[in-house]
């Protein structure tokens, strides 16, 4: 055995040692991401936050800056002697991430910069379900380009575009999502070519996918409310589909495949109503949007005028609407309790059409969760269960994301 083998069982053998080059991309990205997670940041602060000296903040500062990466703006006092430090920012201008998400009733856009501040949104109605893969697409890449013009007018260069999808995705493709009646569509690719159609005169965009409901979690993740803020949650996204993603310790748990997370087609009941996904008596069939507005003796297909009308009656108290919610927030107790046995989070978060109408599937839900989960800390009010912030959406997630990327390595981006 040469010295160039590995035996059977060992390591595979470690990357060469870091160059200079090397470590010094790797400390642009250190203090452009201290000054990121803190908003606004002195030299000396970002020195004391990165461990690097002030010399080599300085120079790594002032290297960003004329990136377009970082700004000054305003003085530091620390109550010592000396000139006050001048503050680093995210630059609000330069480079942004855009994120689109096709869901089966609308298209969403956003475009976030630096900061991670939404910037630019577009959402438009759309019933996706009866046209083709490629129309739909076709569809999203026209608002995506009219959200990079309007970017551009506010200076910003979206350098990258994900598309949070419904179903299972893998490798820029849509495997399988049951409620667009798509299989096997080459998202990436299709959107790409859309969007390179419509900005002829414009360098290609960078196009990624991942699942909706995964980039909503981590939009709850980054952006939630800081008092309400966890890293181990379970993450439920309600619309005509039942999405879900679990977050373990700040990071996606994406499962062998990259699948994690179907919660909306666990079963309920085997002998139930057919799913699209080929199955029978699924979670999103009991409390999924079609679902709850078909119980309430709503128009099944009435889209968001049909939640909002749902809402309207709830708080009315008309029992019909009542009963349809209290009915699916006992489902979803039911099927969570298990989760929450399984994966232990710290809290469950409700995001979709389950954020607006927590205060009547709440109650039914935590009587669940309090009968079923073995810990006994799911006790009702116990404040685990609990609505999505407003920022915890896809799009902005699937845009944070593109933004992470140049976090990680500015010079990529310069």
């Amino acid at each position: 055995m040469d010295d160039q083998s590995t035996p059977r069982g060992r390591p595979a053998p470690l990357a060469p040692k870091a160059d200079k080059d090397t470590v010094r991309r790797h400390n642009l990205s250190l203090v452009l991401r201290a000054v990121h997670d803190e908003s606004a940041l002195s030299r000396a602060g970002a020195a004391a936050r990165t461990g690097l000296t002030r010399a080599a903040v300085s120079s790594l500062a002032d290297q960003l800056i004329r990136g377009g990466f970082l700004t000054e703006s305003g003085k530091s006092f620390s109550g010592q002697a000396g000139r006050p430090g001048t503050m680093l920012t995210p630059a609000r201008t330069g480079p942004a991430g855009a994120g689109v998400e096709v869901n089966v009733d609308y298209v969403s856009v956003c475009v976030v910069d630096l900061a991670g501040t939404d910037r630019v949104r577009l959402t438009e109605h759309l019933d996706n379900r009866r046209e083709p893969a490629a129309e739909v697409l076709e569809r999203a890449a026209r608002i995506a380009a009219r959200a990079v013009e309007s970017a551009a007018e506010q200076e910003l260069d979206p350098v990258g575009v994900e598309l949070a999808l419904p179903g299972l995705v893998s490798q820029g493709s849509v495997r399988q999502a049951p409620n667009l009646g798509w299989n096997r569509v080459g998202a990436e690719d299709l959107f790409g070519a859309a969007l390179g159609r419509l900005r002829p005169d414009s360098p290609a965009l960078p196009v990624s996918s991942d699942n909706e409901a995964n980039v909503a979690a981590l939009a709850e993740l980054w952006f939630g409310a800081p008092q309400e803020r966890v890293d181990h949650f379970l993450y439920l996204t309600g619309e005509i589909g039942v999405g879900g993603a679990l977050v373990v310790g700040g990071e996606l748990l994406r499962g062998a495949h990259g699948f994690a997370g179907e919660i909306g087609h666990t079963v309920v009941d085997p002998q139930g109503p057919a799913c699209r996904c080929g199955s029978q008596g699924c979670l999103e069939q009991y409390a999924g949007q079609l679902a709850l507005l078909r119980a309430a003796g709503l128009d099944e297909d009435a889209g968001v005028p049909g939640v909002a009308e749902l809402e309207r009656r709830a708080r009315a108290g008309e029992e019909s609407a009542l009963g349809a919610l209290a009915e699916a927030g006992r489902t979803l107790g039911v099927v969570l309790s298990g989760a929450v046995n399984l994966f232990d989070p710290e809290a469950v978060v409700l995001g979709g059409i389950y954020r607006t109408l927590m205060p009547w599937l709440a109650p039914a839900a935590d009587r669940e969760l309090t009968r079923r989960t073995v810990s006994g800390l799911w006790p009702p009010g116990s404040g685990r269960l609990r609505a999505s912030s407003l920022a915890g959406d896809a799009a902005r997630g699937a845009a944070a994301r593109v933004v992470r990327g140049v976090l990680a390595d500015p010079l990529a981006y310069g």
